[in-house]
């Protein structure tokens, strides 16, 4: 099947690396379903991509999951689901933590990532030929202070990839986990800090390129259009200036 004949769904897609993921697969050819909960970006974007449709979802709402997957009935065929939805909240440590934030990002991370991919799996593995991504992060692969809420909600994302690659053995859909490291994008860092932008800024200061949301998205396509016999397991991407979660070069 060409990529044009192929569906592809983002979630997380009004903004930072799932947005960049959308262009990548229009831009690759694939008819691109925006997800996001804000539905004027989603709907901003879809105007600017050839072959694109948005869709208004939160996927910690099983409900409204479920719904979305009903309405995908229309399309001949499913190919592939990014999830990319996710984000961070505080940088308290765990004898602080607010367990409000934990929930929110446990709900988010994993159970959104859980959501749609249950919803979703059957008509990816109808097409005969689907693709499952998880946007997991480094912080999913090792720990570091402040961190305890995301690292323990995306260390949840990477288990779901990692199971599910091993009940797929078999069947005609690959499981695909890229994990980024230390990305700039507009959003991701103010989030966490609450808006506090100068605190935001810091987390970047003296690092000499930190990734970009186009340079996640150029691997995440990348490893969606291999050929169907090759599964990129895990692929961990970083700026040249990190080497940990705890090990960055900084010029200032």
């Amino acid at each position: 099947m060409t990529a044009e004949a192929r569906t592809a769904v983002v979630t997380g897609a009004s903004s930072g690396i799932g947005a960049a993921t959308a262009r990548a697969l229009a831009a690759a050819g694939y008819h691109v379903v925006l997800t996001a909960r804000r539905k004027d970006r989603i709907e901003a974007l879809a105007a600017e991509l050839p072959h694109a449709e948005a869709y208004a979802l939160d996927v910690t709402d099983r409900a409204a999951v479920d719904a979305f997957a009903a309405a995908l009935d229309r399309y001949p065929s499913l190919d592939v689901l990014v999830n990319n939805a996710g984000g961070a909240l505080g940088s308290e440590p765990v004898a602080t933590g607010d367990p409000a934030d934990w929930r929110a990002m446990y709900e988010v991370n994993v159970l959104g990532v859980l959501h749609m991919t249950q919803a979703l799996l059957p008509s990816l593995t109808a097409s005969g030929d689907g693709t499952v991504v998880v946007l997991s992060s480094t912080a999913g692969h090792g720990t570091y202070e402040g961190g305890g809420g995301y690292v323990a909600a995306k260390h949840g994302a990477h288990v779901i990839a990692e199971t599910l690659r091993l009940e797929l053995c078999g069947e005609p859909v690959r499981v695909i986990e890229v994990a980024p490291g230390m990305v700039r994008t507009d959003e991701f860092a103010t989030t966490r800090f609450r808006g506090d932008t100068a605190k935001a800024a810091k987390v970047y200061e003296g690092v000499d390129q930190p990734l970009t949301a186009e340079d996640v998205a150029d691997t995440v396509a990348w490893a969606i259009t291999r050929p169907a016999h090759v599964n990129i397991d895990l692929l961990v991407v970083r700026p040249r200036a990190q080497a940990s979660n705890t090990k960055v070069h900084r010029t200032t």
